[in-house]
């Protein structure tokens, strides 16, 4: 693990203020199916929904939230109504589901949209404002990696749940949490070849930082590799590794995302706990399937990396993955694909002081996704 300078002129700080993960939307073939799929598994709570119920008659749209993380799962109805539904049913058509939107909070959209665009971004939707008896919302957004992009949602002049065109719902199917608190960090896979193109742009475009860099001698396996860069704004809230893939004897992962979705697109995002213990075991016995590693990956876990609070028996008996950094250590494990293609999985992270991304792990980790990857036929 290294932390690398940047060979651009970069901005020294966050080119506009960014509060936090406001929202990811996904684009999917059934929303009413997926909304059920992440409320029964993932434990989120179905709290909103725009569609023809609302006077939205192209599209439905399904809010879930859990704790300080919001999905919103959005399918097209008619697509020959409008060329956002066309859109929304092309991208699952090429793509299969997947993630369309990572919006971020900021607190002046005008003012962060302008900026972005002076510095190279390629626009979506300009600034727009949408209101209700709950008062308004300024949205705007701009195109990042393959049909990627970054909202900019303003709400310091809305009272309301979520956003004008939402309706509240409140549905008799509730199951409880599983105690996932919010988003540590969304991953980009990119082509061969664009990785520090996209790292160059969050530089230059939103004043990140080159957080850490990942070459392929840290990342591989005896078949394959791939390269990382971690892209991170000034209060670290928003974390974006951007990763490519590299030579190997075989197909990596990164390779078989690309393939898979057709293009570029949001490859995992980690969600915050802090109870993996607790969180894995309710996602396991709710059918969630993650990654599994060799027993002997435990028999020298404490002796590498000291003492930890964590029972060692519990996390070789979960899976759970322990990595420690300067600050402290963390926990994470990883799902397998949450659809047929293989392409969006998610990872479950709680961090004791670690700022780092489990390097120590990946080993061990790239050879439990290039199993997965043989038994598809993938490797």
């Amino acid at each position: 693990m290294a932390t690398s300078t940047l060979d651009v002129e970069a901005p020294s700080h966050d080119t506009f203020p960014i509060n936090g993960t406001d929202y990811i939307e996904f684009y999917v073939g059934n929303a009413k199916q997926a909304s059920v799929f992440y409320r029964a598994a993932f434990g989120f709570q179905f709290v909103a929904y725009r569609g023809p119920e609302t006077g939205c008659r192209d599209r439905a749209s399904y809010l879930l939230q859990q704790d300080k993380i919001r999905f919103v799962f959005t399918t097209a109805i008619r697509p020959e109504l409008s060329d956002d539904a066309a859109r929304i049913s092309a991208h699952v058509q090429t793509h299969g589901d997947g993630v369309r939107d990572i919006a971020l909070w900021v607190d002046d959209t005008r003012d962060a949209f302008e900026k972005a665009v002076e510095r190279g971004a390629e626009p979506v939707q300009v600034p727009t404002v949408l209101q209700d008896d709950d008062g308004e919302i300024v949205i705007a957004s701009f195109k990042i990696y393959g049909e990627t992009v970054h909202s900019l949602v303003e709400r310091k002049n809305y009272r309301g749940l979520f956003m004008p065109g939402f309706r509240a719902v409140q549905p008799h199917f509730a199951p409880p949490d599983v105690g996932l608190r919010y988003v540590d960090h969304c991953v980009g896979n990119v082509e061969l070849g664009r990785m520090n193109h996209w790292v160059d742009f969050y530089a230059h475009v939103m004043g990140f930082r080159n957080l850490l860099t990942f070459d392929d001698k840290t990342i591989s396996t005896e078949y394959s590799s791939l390269m990382s860069k971690v892209m991170a704004n000034g209060n670290d809230r928003i974390k974006f590794p951007i990763n490519e893939p590299a030579q190997g004897k075989r197909k990596s992962q990164i390779d078989e995302y690309l393939d898979a979705y057709k293009g570029p697109g949001v490859q995992h995002m980690a969600l915050a706990t802090d109870d993996i213990i607790r969180t894995v075991t309710i996602l396991r016995d709710r059918g969630v399937e993650f990654l599994s590693v060799p027993t002997t990956y435990y028999e020298e876990l404490q002796g590498r990396l000291g003492k930890i609070d964590e029972d060692v028996e519990s996390l070789a008996r979960l899976g759970i993955l322990v990595d420690r950094d300067p600050d402290g250590y963390l926990l994470q494990i990883f799902t397998k694909p949450v659809q047929d293609r293989p392409t969006v999985f998610y990872e479950i992270i709680q961090r004791k002081g670690a700022k780092s991304f489990g390097a120590g792990n990946f080993k061990a980790l790239f050879e439990a996704i290039e199993r997965e990857q043989g038994l598809r036929g993938n490797l």
